[in-house]
């Protein structure tokens, strides 16, 4: 969490420095692209406001982020994906906004440039929180079991060298290469004790399954708790079976 806090604040800081430079002391030089136009389109642009405005989004893009920054201490449990929703929306339909005030024969390529780029980039990112929200299911068979969803797959029973409830989650240190919301752990984790591993948790409802595999630990577990017992009594019963 600290990580987190001193990483917004240094880039709302940074916003606030880039664009007060720019703003008042006409740092122009600051802004992408702008140094390497002729003196003609330079003097226009100025004329127009770009670069000046330009300077006061940067400027108030890092104060929204650091008035927005208390929800982290909050309970409220999208703080993060508020703060950097705002700053993609903010930023994004600036560019689209200040297109406006290019020069005229570079007005309509801005617009489609910067248009494009909002729509690809909250696109994506719309596509992959849906998908990083979507449920998973622990389905067991006679010789297999599968979860199903992102990081998905599916393993012998008779891999399984351990199986385990939990009634704590052991501490997740760091993801590698996975979904890390407020509410759910999605894919590569290190967790303490454990190492590497596989996470499908719905934080805050225990208990959680540990499955330990030759060559994978999963950590798993539903929002509702009688049904994460349920997918650990069939594991176990399947287990059971294949002595």
């Amino acid at each position: 969490m600290m990580g987190l806090i001193s990483t917004q604040i240094i880039v709302s800081v940074l916003f606030i420095l880039l664009g007060w430079a720019i703003r008042y002391k006409k740092a122009y030089w600051l802004i992408s692209g702008f140094a390497s136009r002729d003196e003609h389109e330079k003097e226009q642009l100025i004329a127009n406001g770009l670069p000046q405005r330009t300077g006061m989004l940067l400027l108030s893009a890092g104060i929204g982020m650091l008035v927005l920054l208390p929800l982290l201490f909050t309970s409220f449990t999208y703080a993060v994906e508020v703060q950097f929703g705002f700053m993609l929306l903010y930023l994004l339909g600036g560019l689209v906004y200040l297109s406006k005030f290019e020069i005229p024969s570079k007005r309509k390529r801005s617009y489609k440039i910067n248009a494009i780029l909002f729509i690809v980039v909250i696109g994506s990112l719309t596509a992959l929180t849906i998908s990083s929200y979507q449920g998973y299911e622990l389905i067991v068979k006679k010789e297999r079991f599968e979860i199903t969803g992102m990081y998905g797959n599916e393993w012998s029973i008779k891999d399984i060298k351990q199986l385990e409830l939990m009634d704590e989650m052991p501490e997740v240190l760091v993801r590698t290469n996975g979904v890390g919301l407020p509410t759910l752990s999605k894919g590569h984790f290190k967790v303490k004790d454990y190492g590497k591993s596989l996470l499908f948790i719905q934080k805050g409802s225990s208990p959680y399954i540990y499955i330990e595999l030759e060559k994978r630990r999963i950590f798993i577990n539903d929002n509702d708790s009688e049904q994460t017992i349920r997918w650990f009594k069939e594991l176990q019963k399947e287990v059971g079976n294949n002595k």
